[in-house]
């Protein structure tokens, strides 16, 4: 979904020509750019784009919304907070093509049925946008991406009507992602740490690539198919089937989570749930920081609980209640996870922090280890 592109391109048949957008033919199209998913977190989702093209005027290019500049002062606190600003460039057809078959992803193309008074108001307005400060747009994971810009630009020209979403609506955004990190299990860790309660709902909002592609082959303008053609720019190469890695894989985890229940050392279990505590102190304050409604409300924070920083430092009775406190919000966060998609990856860290919560406080759970050291 988004494009990893430095420097905004200008193409060499002028800038004049653009500030001025050009009378368009009868021959002229629009068409809506579907590509396929990346290996980087950044093109896991696939992208949208949308192409005009006349040959009369002897035009053909790409306006892309999915870019973004490294180089932006304070780039990763930006997209933290969730005021990094995307912005929309143009290139050659050719040049955008070439790119996404470099990297082995499809390019599909579908040619959409549109007045050609329309397909004049989206050039115009996207010319003049190039050209402006409505060329930016703050950057949203769900509300506003490459994907929701394109749709927003579609029914700009067809009186407001946005493709509706056709996909499944029942499931919520964490099922709906949970299959594009099926070969990327820290992927899929960090996403389902970092992601609160929002992803929990159901899945309404038409964001990704491939629903934008679903929904505009199911739309119909005044009982007309709404893409007249549908092309493949680029095959795309099959990616073939991942091979099991042990440290790609949950494996790794209870491993690591095990070997640290074995040892039965009391620093150890301290150490980790004060690591935990950090981490949980910083979903929490991501959460007040963060304009991204995605990461607000996380309830990881009762796994990760920023009271684990207090453990290492109390002893006796304080130490007892918190960790009892501790206890509590752990089985509550276990009862909210009951229901959700990714439980299975979380469950091995309820299980290990409720073992040594229990252990620092002297109790012997099943009975498995001797006292902790």
């Amino acid at each position: 979904m988004l494009q990893k592109i430095g420097l905004l391109l200008l193409l060499a048949f002028s800038v004049t020509a653009f500030s001025q957008s050009p009378k368009l033919s009868d021959k002229a199209e629009v068409s809506v750019f579907t590509c396929g998913r990346g290996e980087q977190l950044y093109s896991t989702f696939g992208h949208t784009a949308l192409r005009i093209k006349d040959e009369t005027n002897q035009l053909d290019v790409v306006f892309n919304y999915g870019t973004f500049d490294f180089r932006t002062e304070n780039f990763y606190l930006k997209f933290v907070k969730g005021n990094l600003q995307y912005f929309m460039s143009v290139t050659s057809v050719e040049e955008f093509i070439y790119e996404y078959q470099t990297d082995g992803r499809e390019v599909i193309e579908q040619t959409l049925d549109i007045p050609l008074a329309s397909k004049q108001k989206l050039l115009d307005e996207l010319s003049a946008a190039l050209y402006s400060s409505e060329r930016y747009y703050t950057y949203k994971f769900i509300d506003r991406n490459c994907t929701t810009m394109v749709n927003e630009k579609i029914g700009g020209v067809l009186d407001g009507k946005k493709m509706e979403k056709v996909d499944d609506k029942t499931i919520t955004y964490r099922e709906l992602l949970y299959p594009y990190f099926e070969d990327y299990f820290w992927y899929k860790l960090g996403i389902n740490i970092i992601f609160g309660a929002k992803t929990d709902a159901k899945a309404e909002q038409l964001f990704l690539p491939t629903e934008l592609l679903h929904s505009l082959d199911q739309a119909k303008i005044n009982g007309n198919s709404l893409v007249i053609r549908k092309n493949t720019l680029a095959a795309g190469t099959p990616k073939a089937e991942a091979e099991f890695s042990f440290f790609n894989s949950i494996y790794c985890i209870i491993a690591f989570l095990a070997l640290l229940l074995l040892l039965n050392k009391r620093w150890l279990f301290l150490t980790y749930l004060f690591i935990c505590g950090l981490l949980g102190l910083f979903l929490c304050l991501v959460g007040l920081y963060s304009e991204h409604q995605e990461v607000l409300w996380n309830y990881n924070a009762l796994l990760f609980s920023p009271l684990f920083i207090l453990l290492p430092f109390l002893k006796n009775n304080r130490l007892q209640k918190v960790s009892l406190v501790s206890i509590a919000l752990l089985l509550v966060y276990t009862v909210v996870m009951i229901n959700k998609p990714h439980l299975p990856i979380m469950l091995p860290f309820i299980v290990s922090t409720l073992y040594m919560l229990l252990k620092i406080i002297g109790v012997n759970p099943l009975r498995l280890l001797s006292p902790v050291k």
